[in-house]
């Protein structure tokens, strides 16, 4: 078996913009009506009781709405907002009203990965839900079937290798695996818990180049797969 890869998603598979611009708009816009009309579920009222804990108070609704807006003002990677936006997303995509952006080199050779032999993962901190829902109803098709496994922040933050050696005990492959992400301190996270790395520079959405291997997408991460014999 081949060496498990594991992506990231916004900066990587995925456009920034479409994260920032397109889906946690769309969350926040609906956060408040789609919360209220479901107060009496019981997924709703989960994340509520996440909410009233995070918060170390006994929260009414509307204070709930509060804080949960308040978060996603400030982008917090916190597990209420991430499950919240989840479901409203998979209402948006259900509807058509979403399509997950993924550039066409990320799905191309991510399917050339995946008929190779590599198993494929996610590392995200959007919720693995999320992940689910871009990757089903993409720009490029229904991506699903291509991942084994799918990460979110319920196993740690990205930026800490503790993290990077959790997920590692639950992948299959050969070897050490590798890490997409855009993010140096991300990659400098799993190159300390010994995995390989390789930093996207997507044009217009670079963030400062790391001492490892860099590529422009995913073509360019083939390549250096290539040259370290692990394609």
């Amino acid at each position: 078996m081949k060496p498990a890869i594991v992506t990231d998603v916004e900066g990587t598979t995925s456009a920034i913009d479409f994260v920032k611009s397109v889906l946690f708009p769309y969350a926040r816009r609906r956060m408040a009506d789609f919360v209220r009309a479901r107060a009496d579920d019981p997924a709703v009222q989960a994340v509520l009781d996440e909410v009233r804990r995070a918060a170390g108070a006994d929260l009414s609704l509307e204070a709930c709405l509060a804080q949960l807006d308040a978060w996603a003002a400030a982008d917090a990677k916190v597990t209420p907002l991430k499950t919240l936006q989840g479901m409203i997303w998979a209402e948006g995509y259900a509807e058509g009203a979403l399509e997950g952006h993924v550039y066409p080199d990320a799905a191309a050779v991510l399917r050339r990965w995946r008929a190779a032999g590599h198993p494929l993962y996610v590392y995200s901190s959007g919720s693995v839900q999320a992940q689910k829902l871009l990757f089903a109803h993409s720009s490029e098709g229904d991506l699903a079937p291509l991942f084994s496994g799918h990460f979110d922040t319920t196993v740690g933050g990205k930026k800490d290798p503790q993290s990077y050696r959790r997920i590692a005990e639950r992948l299959e492959g050969a070897g050490a695996p590798w890490f997409l992400s855009d993010m140096p301190e991300e990659l400098a996270a799993a190159q300390a818990a010994g995995w390989r790395v390789v930093q996207l520079r997507r044009p217009g959405e670079a963030q400062p180049p790391g001492p490892w291997p860099q590529a422009e997408d995913f073509y360019g991460v083939d390549a250096v797969l290539a040259a370290e014999g692990s394609r």
